[in-house]
């Protein structure tokens, strides 16, 4: 069996930048802010964050101790705690890898693309010039498979750094630069007329906007956000010393991961209350609303920059846990170098991804299921092979491995009451709340 991994994180706050660099990608500061847009603000809310502290924080902590105890990737920790068989359900993470990416890929691309637009400045402001220019960027073939590769190559860099030289010296550098970003963005839209407004709609519920579809997208988004359910975080826990207090780490990680959650949602629906936008623009939130918004403040120009950065940032870190997966799997199970293993990763998943980014221009109307490839990948990924991947892992932890799992969270005492607790919640609870919201939704 393999060993544990000797390129190891240096300490508790790298690996918990990493984690929640993982988790605060673009579900936090692209789709978060749209979703509770569209789904009445603090109505949306409300079951976001009960679902962040129940189910998102018992499957964090059983997938970072699955991959402690076991040494290893998802694949490679399933068949150390639980045999072939579990071995072979691992594979559905490393599917979710490369299905991710796929499209993920395809938004850092558009990232990258308004990044640039917005240091040169856009040609137009009005919201649909800007419409008139997304269109225009996602469906041009070379533009938009180009991004996607420069996206890819980014993330390549940082992934065959390893883990210190790599993703930990990236997270230590971006997350507080994320941060401040985000803060810079919030004070100067909370300091615009009418702002308060769209504070009022993320905070103060209207519980007559509450639908049952709220509650299925938050859980979805619970998935995506926190990255349970694909093994990345199981694949971070592999390179924990014994020193690191699990269950102290998952609490921060979620902590700060909604933080940075609700703080994308004060850097863009104040502001778009302020100047009279539509909060319930969805994803066009991001790409077309915003630059008509900074267009309207003074140093707009520098705000946007700003502003497309932070979403490189999120886009960036999240991603690399993404390809870790697929890394760490190709090494320990394959034998493959890691330089190796990121260029074989890289190809196919470029390969993979292409149709995702043509699904906007050549492939709008190619359809499976009445969805385009990025939509299919998308949905695959939110709301089927997530939450199973969140089932397997917290059956696994509190049924075939608990005696190897909770013995990674050491006590005085020998077996205490909270222990029994922690596995109701992860063992009982998760999957079945899990197998009922994903169940509803798709019917």
């Amino acid at each position: 069996m393999s060993s544990q991994p000797s390129n190891s994180w240096t300490g508790k706050l790298g690996f918990v930048l990493a984690s929640v660099g993982a988790a605060v990608g673009l579900g936090a500061i692209w789709k978060f802010p749209y979703m509770a847009g569209a789904e009445g603000g603090a109505a949306f809310l409300l079951p976001y964050v009960i679902l962040s502290f129940t189910l998102a924080l018992g499957l964090l902590l059983a997938e970072i101790t699955l991959g402690k105890a076991g040494k290893g990737g998802i694949v490679t920790a399933y068949r150390n705690l639980g045999g072939p068989f579990w071995a072979f359900l691992g594979y559905l993470g490393i599917i979710i890898g490369f299905v991710v990416l796929s499209f993920y890929s395809v938004v850092g691309g558009w990232c990258l693309l308004y990044f640039y637009e917005a240091v040169i400045g856009f040609p137009e402001a009005t919201p649909a010039a800007l419409g008139a220019l997304f269109g225009e960027l996602s469906s041009s073939p070379y533009v938009a498979v180009s991004a996607q590769v420069g996206f890819l190559a980014l993330v390549g860099i940082v992934v065959g750094g390893g883990i210190r030289k790599g993703i930990e010296l990236c997270s230590r550098i971006l997350m507080p630069l994320l941060f401040l970003f985000m803060i810079v963005l919030i004070v100067t839209g909370l300091m615009q007329e009418g702002s308060w407004e769209g504070v009022k709609y993320l905070f103060y519920p209207d519980f007559s906007k509450f639908s049952f579809k709220a509650l299925v997208d938050a859980m979805g988004l619970v998935f995506f956000s926190y990255s349970v359910g694909a093994g990345c975080m199981l694949t971070y826990g592999a390179y924990l010393d014994d020193k690191t207090d699990l269950i102290n780490s998952s609490f921060w990680i979620i902590t700060l991961s909604l933080i940075v959650s609700l703080m994308a949602g004060l850097m863009i629906l104040p502001a778009n209350f302020a100047f009279g936008m539509d909060p319930t623009a969805g994803p066009g939130l991001t790409f077309i609303t915003m630059p008509a918004i900074f267009s309207q403040l003074p140093g707009g120009q520098f705000f946007a920059v700003v502003f497309f950065a932070c979403l490189i940032v999120a886009a960036l870190t999240s991603a690399v846990s993404m390809l870790e997966i697929d890394i760490t799997w190709m090494v320990q199970e394959l034998k493959i170098s890691r330089p190796k293993s990121v260029v074989i990763c890289l190809l196919f998943m470029l390969i993979l991804s292409i149709p995702c980014a043509l699904s906007f221009g050549v492939l709008a109307d190619t359809k499976l299921f009445g969805k385009t490839p990025f939509d299919l990948a998308d949905f695959f990924v939110s709301n089927l092979a997530l939450p199973v991947g969140g089932i397997i892992s917290a059956i696994l932890a509190a049924w075939f491995a608990w005696d190897k799992v909770h013995t990674q969270w050491p006590t005085k005492e020998g077996y205490p009451a909270w222990k029994k607790w922690l596995r109701i919640l992860i063992g009982v609870f998760c999957p079945a709340l899990v197998l009922v919201i994903m169940i509803a939704g798709l019917i």
